[in-house]
Order: C-alpha cells, then sequence, then structure tokens
C-alpha cells in the first residue's frame, strides 16, 4: 500500500507481496529516493539514458498517484510500480523498482490495447525522428525481435537493404509535412526464404490542434494477392502479345516470350510441335509407345543457353517414352514433376541432353502442358524452374498455364490455318503466273513475284507476257485488292479474261474497257430479288483491281499503254537516264462506264521498262513519288542482266515486305531491222495479185525460206484479192520474220472478213478456209486507219 516519506512526504506504492516472474527491475533508489542504478530495460523502456536520469528523484518517472510510469515523451505506460526495501549494513533504506503490465480489466481502454495488439497487419509508431515507440505482436514476429530489442531504433539500424532505407525517408517525410503516404514493398524479410509483397500505409498522429506527435505505420503481407494480380497481368499480357503474327514459329517465340522476359513465370521455356503443323496441316493420331519426334519452334530461358546443350530452334529431335513431353502429348494432361521424382530421374538418365542443361542450372521443378487446339494436340510446352528462383511449381500454377496455353494454342492453330491457306494460296498464284522469263524476239524479259509476309500473305498481283502477231508483244500487270486464296482466284480469272481480250488484238485502252464491264457485270447479283437491301449485296472481290496493259511493236519501236488506276511504268534509256512514262490515269477495275485513255511512246532499242505493282513503292516511311524517285535511282544502277537488276531493285526498294506483295516485270526492247522485214504498198488493182505473190516469192528465197513458198503465195493471193475486192486505199503488204513467218495485209476499210463453210454449189467463201487450214493461226487487227488481216505460220527452222 503507498506510504509517505517523513522527510520528503512523498506518496510511493510499496509491494507487500512478493511480484511477479514477469516483473522489470528498473532503479535503485537512495535513501532520499534519487534514482542510483538505472537499467538497460529501463532506458528501453522510458526513452531515458542513465545520464539522463541517474541522481533525479524517482518522484520524476511516476504519475500523481505513484501508481505508473511516465515515458520520456510524456505518455503514461499501462504498468504498475512495486517498490521493494533493500537493507544494507548502514540500515539505510534504499528500494528496488520493478514494473509489471497491468492486468485486464475489459474496459474500453483494455478492449482497444488488445485490439492494436492482436491485429494481423504489422502495426508500429515511430516518433518524428523515426525512432519506433511501439510496435504490436504482427510487427514483432515479422522481424523476430522483442519490443526492448526495437523500441529507439530507426527502421535501417533493423533491416538492411534499399527499400527500408525509402521507407524511412517516407516516415521522416510524413513526420514534417503531415500527409499520409502509401507504398509497396518486395523484400525478404528475417527467417523468410523468399521475398514477399508487402504494402506501407504511413500516417501522420496529430493532435486535436493538427499537431503531428507521432508517425504510425500499417504493414500488410499482400503476397497472395500479388501472386494473383501477377497470374492476371500474365494472362492479360498473353492476350495483348501472342498470336501478333501469322507465323508458327514466331508464336511459339511469343509464348516463350511472355513467360520468361515478359513475367518470368519461368527460367526456361521450350515450345516442340509435330512436323505436320509447320506444313500447315492437321495432326494426325500420335504414336503411343516408342520415341516422339517433335520439331523444337521456339525455346529462351533467364540464361543464355550453353552450347550443345538444348536443341536448336528448328531441329527434330526424338523424345523417349520417359519424357514427360512424350507422357503430355499421349495423355494429353499436363504434368507437374520435380528433379527427384522417380519418373524424372529415369528420363535424365535417357536424355543426356537435358540432364546436363538441368544439372548446370539447377532445375528443381517442370511443367510440361499439352498444346491442344480444337480437340487435337499439336505439340508440348516445357517450362523450367531453376535454382534462381526458389519456389517450385504448384498447382496454381497449373491452373494459370493452362489458360495461357491454351490462349496460345489456338493462336498456333490460326497461324497453322494460315500457313496451309497461304499455301494453296502461293501455289495457285504461282501456277498461274509465267513460270520462266518468256522468249520473245521483241522483248527480253525478267520478273519477280514476292509474296507479302506477316498477316497480309499471298495477294492478288500478277504479270503476264502475251505474244501477239506481228512480232509485237503484249505487256499486263495487275493488283487484286486482298490476299488469300480469292483473291488470287480473282486474278486468275483476270488473268484469263485479259489474255483472251489480247488474243483478239485489241487496243490498250479498248481491252482495259472491255475488261472493265467484265468485272462490273461480274459483280452484279444473279437475281435482283434475292435481297431487297442493296448493302446487303456482296460486293465482288474484282472491284478495286488495277490493270496496266501495254503493246510494244519491235518494228516501230513504239510502246503503247493504258492504265486502270495502276502505276505507271519507268523507262531506262540506253544512258541509264529513268523516268515516269507520264500516262493518263484511268479509274480502277469494276466502277464502270468511266473511260480509259492510251499513250504512246517510242522505246529506243536497249531501254528497258519497267512494269510493277504499288507494293514496290508505297511505303509507310515516304509517298508514292518518293518512291517512284528511289525506284529510278534503283533503276538507273549498272547491272550486268536484267535478272541481276531484278535482285537489285527488290533488295534496295522492297523494304515493308509485311505490307503487300510485290510482281516487277522488267523488259529490254529489241528492234526488228531492215534484213526481217519486207513492205510493199499496192494499188487496188486484181492484176497486182500475181505480182504480190512473185515479189512474196523472191522475198522468201533470200530468208532462205523456200519451203514456205507455197503456203505462203496461197496466203498473199487471198488475203491481197480480199483487201482489193472488199477494202479500200491504201493497201499494203508486209512479211515479218522472226520465230513466225507473219503475212500482213491492210487496207483502209473497217469491214472484218468473216470464216464460214461454203456450199457446194458457191463458186467462192473457200479463200479464208483454206488460210486457216494452212497457218497456225490468222486474225484482224483494227487501227485508227482502217484494219489488217494476218496470217502465222510457225517456221521449221524456229
Amino acid at each position: 500500500m503507498p506510504r509517505t516519506d517523513g522527510q520528503s512526504g512523498r506518496r510511493i506504492r510499496r509491494l507487500d507481496r512478493a511480484h511477479p516472474v514477469e516483473s522489470v527491475t528498473i532503479a535503485v533508489t537512495d535513501g532520499d529516493t534519487r534514482v542510483a542504478y538505472w537499467s538497460r530495460e529501463a532506458q528501453e523502456l522510458l526513452g531515458y539514458t542513465s545520464a539522463d536520469i541517474i541522481g533525479r528523484p524517482l518522484d520524476d518517472l511516476l504519475s500523481a498517484d505513484g501508481t505508473t510510469l511516465r515515458h520520456r515523451d510524456g505518455s503514461m505506460l499501462d504498468t504498475q510500480v512495486h517498490l521493494s526495501p533493500l537493507l544494507g549494513a548502514t540500515q539505510q533504506q534504499n528500494f528496488l523498482v520493478t514494473t509489471i503490465a497491468s492486468p485486464g480489466t475489459g474496459k474500453l481502454q483494455d478492449l482497444m490495447w488488445w485490439l492494436l495488439e492482436q491485429q494481423s497487419p504489422a502495426l508500429s509508431i515511430y516518433d518524428r525522428e523515426c525512432r519506433l515507440l511501439w510496435s504490436n505482436e504482427a510487427a514483432r514476429q515479422a522481424v523476430g525481435l522483442a519490443q526492448s530489442e526495437v523500441r529507439g531504433r530507426r527502421p535501417t539500424e533493423i533491416l538492411q537493404g534499399p527499400a527500408f532505407e525509402e521507407l524511412e525517408r517516407r516516415i521522416l517525410r510524413v513526420g514534417e509535412t503531415g500527409e499520409p503516404e502509401y507504398t509497396e514493398l518486395f523484400v525478404a524479410l528475417p527467417r523468410e526464404p523468399r521475398a514477399h509483397a508487402w504494402t506501407a500505409d504511413v500516417f501522420p498522429l496529430k493532435d486535436a490542434g493538427g499537431r503531428v506527435h507521432a508517425v504510425g505505420l500499417v504493414g500488410n503481407d499482400y503476397s497472395e494477392q500479388h501472386q494473383s494480380r501477377a497470374r492476371m497481368a500474365l494472362l492479360s499480357e498473353a492476350r495483348t502479345r501472342i498470336g501478333a503474327s501469322l507465323d508458327v514459329a514466331g508464336t511459339a517465340q511469343e509464348l516463350v516470350d511472355v513467360t520468361v522476359t515478359g513475367s518470368h513465370f519461368a527460367d526456361f521455356v521450350s515450345v516442340d510441335l509435330l512436323e505436320d503443323v509447320f506444313r500447315g496441316a492437321l495432326p494426325g493420331p500420335g504414336p503411343r509407345t516408342g520415341p516422339l519426334p517433335l520439331r523444337r519452334a521456339a525455346q529462351g530461358g533467364v540464361r543464355p543457353l550453353p552450347p550443345d546443350v538444348a536443341p536448336a530452334v528448328g531441329a527434330i529431335h526424338a523424345h523417349p517414352q520417359s519424357s514427360p513431353i512424350v507422357r503430355c502429348q499421349v495423355t494429353g494432361r499436363t504434368v507437374l514433376a520435380y528433379i527427384q521424382d522417380p519418373d524424372i530421374e529415369r528420363w535424365l538418365a535417357e536424355n543426356p541432353v537435358h540432364a546436363a542443361y538441368a544439372h548446370a542450372l539447377g532445375t528443381h521443378s517442370l511443367l510440361a502442358v499439352p498444346v491442344r487446339a480444337r480437340g487435337v494436340i499439336l505439340g508440348t510446352a516445357l517450362f523450367l524452374r531453376h535454382a534462381a528462383s526458389p519456389d517450385p511449381f504448384t498447382s496454381d500454377d497449373v491452373t494459370v498455364i493452362e489458360d495461357l496455353v491454351a490462349k496460345a494454342a489456338v493462336c498456333l492453330d490460326n497461324a497453322r490455318r494460315f500457313t496451309h491457306e497461304r499455301g494453296i494460296a502461293l501455289a495457285l498464284q504461282r501456277s498461274l503466273l509465267p513460270g520462266r522469263p518468256t522468249l520473245h524476239p521483241a522483248v527480253e524479259t525478267a520478273s519477280r513475284y514476292v509474296p507479302a509476309g506477316g498477316s497480309a500473305g499471298v495477294g492478288g498481283d500478277w504479270f503476264d507476257v502475251i505474244p501477239l502477231p506481228g512480232a509485237r508483244v503484249g505487256l499486263v500487270v495487275g493488283d487484286v485488292v486482298g490476299h488469300g486464296i480469292s483473291a488470287s482466284a480473282t486474278m486468275g480469272r483476270l488473268r484469263t479474261a485479259v489474255r483472251t481480250l489480247a488474243d483478239i488484238d485489241l487496243a490498250p485502252d479498248e481491252l482495259l474497257t472491255h475488261l472493265d464491264d467484265i468485272v462490273t457485270h461480274s459483280g452484279l447479283p444473279q437475281d435482283a430479288d434475292d435481297t431487297d437491301d442493296v448493302s446487303a449485296q456482296q460486293i465482288p472481290g474484282d472491284i478495286g483491281a488495277t490493270c496496266l496493259y501495254a503493246v510494244y511493236d519491235p518494228v516501230s519501236r513504239t510502246c503503247s499503254l493504258a492504265r486502270a488506276g495502276h502505276p505507271p511504268p519507268i523507262l531506262v534509256g540506253p544512258d541509264s537516264t529513268a523516268r515516269v512514262v507520264d500516262v493518263p490515269a484511268g479509274p480502277p477495275l469494276g466502277l464502270g462506264s468511266l473511260p480509259f485513255e492510251a499513250a504512246e511512246f517510242t522505246m529506243p532499242e536497249d531501254s528497258v521498262l519497267a512494269l510493277f505493282t504499288d507494293g514496290l513503292i508505297e511505303s509507310r516511311h515516304h509517298d508514292l513519288d518518293e518512291g517512284n524517285r528511289i525506284l529510278c535511282r534503283a533503276l538507273a544502277r549498272p547491272h550486268p542482266s536484267l535478272e541481276a537488276l531484278c535482285d537489285t531493285v527488290l533488295d534496295t526498294q522492297h523494304l515493308a515486305v509485311d505490307g503487300d506483295d510485290v510482281a516487277l516485270l522488267l523488259i529490254r526492247a529489241r528492234a526488228l531491222g531492215p534484213e526481217s522485214l519486207a513492205t510493199w504498198d499496192l494499188p487496188s488493182d486484181p492484176a497486182i495479185v500475181a505480182e504480190a505473190r512473185k515479189r512474196t516469192c523472191d522475198r522468201l528465197t533470200e530468208w532462205g525460206l523456200e519451203e514456205a513458198s507455197f503456203v505462203t503465195e496461197l496466203v498473199v493471193s487471198e488475203l491481197v484479192t480480199n483487201a482489193i475486192r472488199y477494202g479500200t486505199d491504201p493497201i499494203r503488204l508486209r512479211l515479218i520474220k522472226d520465230r513466225t513467218l507473219t503475212c500482213e495485209v491492210s487496207d483502209g476499210s473497217s469491214t472484218s472478213p468473216h470464216l464460214r463453210r461454203a456450199r457446194l454449189s458457191d463458186e467462192g467463201g473457200r479463200g479464208l478456209l483454206l488460210v486457216a487450214q494452212l497457218t497456225e493461226r490468222w486474225g484482224t487487227r483494227y487501227t485508227p486507219a482502217g484494219k489488217t488481216i494476218w496470217a502465222e505460220q510457225v517456221l521449221e527452222t524456229a
């Protein structure tokens, strides 16, 4: 009970019974109740050093009733004070001062205390100098130290690392500014095998007047939420990054990048697929026993692979039956295994390559996940964790990675199907394009077709070289909007139409007009009543196609051409100067009722004409004019051959291979000299027919073609007679010798003869039938001045 000292009158509560064992010795006083001894526990509990307190009255540490202790900062401790008398030889009475925690009473103050002490978040209070005043049980367990060991210390005196240095700066800043702060830490606390994710709320403790007396800290371990968030982030990243390309190997590499470099889900990832997938085929049922051959589509790890440790990308590796890859492939279920499992030890014993890699990097766990799309297993994805990642794979990881691989499997199957369709379209495209340079006496040719890469694939770009009568040649290049099989099929229809129109020897502008009619009418619905909504009618793929058609005549060395929405060609002269040919621009095919205009220019011998599609000059880096200038510079470079020039142009010009496909056709102009020509102007007199036969026979003798004299004389007689009888002046006979012998008769009439079968009683009508039977082919070509009827014979010496 309390007593009053006779000399000083101070009220001190004595302990009349033994104090509990959990009591703490605070101090020893002298006979005047001044502090003579100060313990370390007292310094940690009350904040005073021995120099601060020795010699001071004990009342300075007690409450007014002498029952509890007062901290240096003025706060009262929830303790009871006990004084025990000490009797020495001098009989001077000294006191041993001890304290014990006050027993709980269940009152609101005790409940609040218990609430703070027993909270699961780590709670701490720091003074404005960032010294710890108090921490609850959760905080003490986190650092592994008792209250007496941490009181009065800064965070960086308890825990080391940049994260705690930043936390200490925040506590000081909050104590100074009075503004709360929030941060997230990823640190490993003492006695923890790995780092955890923590949130830290730092806030000021203010009085009613707003003055900051201390700083509170609430720390919460949110590792589970962090891991869940990381898994969701991984799946979200996979949705945006996997499937960006329609390439099988590229898509597999995207899966590797997301799980290794993106999220560090695994330390090493490999994707092995069945060989059929790379060819675009759907795999059939695989073998159930024996080694399974798989091609390595992609691989990657946080550390570079040692040489000769893992199969190279693109290599085929036969996996043994004990491999988790094979087990996953055969069963269709994910395999979660650890390096010490008997099955894994047996696999590594049979596979020294994987064993060397696993032992070199300390692999401790793995996941083998089937790559399944639309019920078919395409291959297996293998995920490894090494010593650098102390946490092994768990069932939670299985759930996440199966979702991710399922997403990647759909993208891989899309890439497989694209590969399949691209192969079909490319085969169709190449089958419709000229397979080799066209041999023609009028021109030397070289060509290239480059399908677009990436997701665009094979398009509808095309070109053709069409032999025409009179040693002339038709040159065509076109582009169909879109890509894939539909564009290739449309290209085939247009190419066939152009060849058909060219065979009837139409001028370039007339040919494009007829081609535009074909495209326009092919887009009309078969039955106008099929739909009431015009907007719902399907627009044909031909609409939007472009085309350029040119005819080169080696006799006159002129080139006549017209274009339908297509880039104009580039002419490179013998002096290596290049310029864009000025050709009137016509509308794209399929718009209908719009005219096309032809242009004509002279092509010097040995000049080069370049016809191409817009993929060669279009780029996101420059406009079409700049693309034409760049192409002109490339075409003007010295080159040993047209084939070499094609390669040079594609290497320097076609940079954006993913954007559009490219068709390039180069022709070098040749001229037919006087030694290959014979031309006569004839009067409109039937008597001249015999003279025309004689002149023809003499010229054939000069050319060494006496064996062709009989047929040629008959053809000349028939065509000249028809011109005199049914045509008008002027009449001209021309012979052209190249690989064929062409006989042409021109007159000023536009009336065309027709082939018919004469009756037995008819006196005429058999001439053209004989011409058609004795020659390779014949036809009529209309000119601004009239028409030309021609017939060709194949020379045996050709």
